[in-house]
């Protein structure tokens, strides 16, 4: 694709048209949290409408948790040959096409293949945004703009949610998917148009040979990668396991029922506050040592959390949990983004996200076998600090001297 930057370009022209990369790239990962939530937001819609049970639709989430960690690992380490541009055009298609015929379901299997497709588009999706963002941010300020177009994904999933509550009880489940999959498509000339390569993937020659994942464990980037690892699927599988037990988390508090639908829109809105300010202060304490602090504070507060059950309290904390594990886990991007160089950065950053969303699959299967063996809530959150405090630490022990 033709998206080279003229090298007579002054630099505020420059810079204006990477500025202008960086937003696209923002707009595309709202598309990936409205594309992800829209299923959760039709659920019981869809059960009610099908006569099958919620827990018969688990299989449903799970598949589309699949699909992102195989879009992660396989689909984005494409971006490393055929570019990044290429890599979120084609997520984008998978995301459209699928998201919209989605809308055409008529039976779980159908659903769950719909939701495998869109999984992989979306995995592909959020490791080619943050690849292209980290290479076409200022040095001084990369980890800042790498957060600020994570940001987008909460940002997403809360439009969607808001969308979604006025649409589907008045045009049904089906319409929301339409809605969604079209937002997606319009988007497609945009990012064919103003999204432009970085001079660094273009003036490396390397990178038009495809890496193999196996490079990632290579004595030079062996034990930044292992670490990384471990702290991703740790704080993915802590992340998962709150987003979606949250409306149960939230009724057993002792809430209303009109303050529990707000849980998660606050949670998501933390979030989005959580990233933007992590972004921030990496720039001034550094990365790694903000991702613990983001990680240690939630840590602290779900051991906390069974002191405000029952109080409104239990709001502001769910916004405060989302603002710190969001903003320690999307701080990883920037550091993955850090660790390799342009050849492998692309498959670099989406083998740390496909090995976190493993964890996104195993923390909320964990959390349903630990209810379901009567553990409390409050008991819950104090197992799933564990992880979190491991994520953390985990961070603090990854060199990027010997990975660059």
């Amino acid at each position: 694709m033709n998206s080279t930057l003229k090298t007579s370009s002054s630099p505020s022209s420059v810079f204006s048209v990477q500025l202008l990369t960086i937003f696209v790239c923002f707009l595309m990962n709202m598309l990936d949290g409205m594309d992800v939530m829209v299923v959760s937001y039709a659920a019981p819609n869809i059960s009610k409408d099908w006569s099958v049970s919620p827990q018969s639709l688990g299989v449903v989430f799970s598949a589309g948790l699949l699909g992102m960690a195989i879009g992660a690992i396989f689909l984005a380490s494409r971006a490393d040959k055929i570019g990044r541009k290429g890599i979120i055009l084609i997520s984008n298609v998978l995301m459209s096409v699928s998201v919209f015929a989605t809308a055409w379901a008529n039976s779980v299997e159908m659903l769950t293949i719909m939701r495998v497709v869109s999984g992989i588009g979306i995995g592909g999706m959020l490791a080619s945004t943050a690849t292209l963002t980290s290479e076409n941010a200022p040095q001084k300020t990369k980890d800042f703009w790498v957060s600020f177009v994570m940001a987008g994904y909460p940002i997403g999933a809360v439009l969607s949610g808001l969308v979604a509550a006025s649409v589907i009880p008045q045009y049904g489940w089906p319409a929301i998917f339409k809605i969604a999959g079209f937002a997606s498509f319009v988007t497609l000339p945009i990012g064919y148009f103003f999204l432009k390569e970085s001079k660094e993937f273009l003036n490396k020659s390397a990178s038009r040979e495809r890496p193999a994942l196996t490079a990632l464990l290579a004595e030079k980037y062996k034990k930044a990668t292992i670490g990384l690892w471990v702290a991703i699927f740790m704080a993915f599988a802590t992340l998962y396991f709150l987003t979606t037990w949250i409306p149960k988390l939230a009724s057993v508090t002792g809430l209303s029922v009109e303050l529990a639908i707000y849980a998660g829109t606050v949670f998501n809105l933390g979030a989005f506050f959580g990233i933007i300010s992590q972004g921030y202060l990496s720039s001034i304490f550094g990365l790694q040592k903000t991702i613990f602090g983001y990680l240690i504070f939630t840590a602290f507060l779900m051991l906390i959390f069974g002191q405000f059950a029952g109080s409104v309290m239990v709001l502001v904390l769910f916004g405060l949990i989302g603002f710190g594990i969001q903003g320690g886990f999307v701080g990883m991007y920037s550091l993955a983004a850090r660790l390799y160089p342009t050849e492998i950065r692309a498959t670099g950053v989406g083998g740390a996200v496909g090995i976190g969303r493993i964890g996104a699959i195993v923390g909320p299967l964990l959390g349903g076998v630990l209810i379901g063996a009567g553990l409390s809530m409050t008991t819950n959150f104090i197992v799933f600090a564990v992880p979190t405090v491991i994520s953390g630490i985990a961070m603090l022990y990854i060199s990027t001297k010997d990975s660059r």
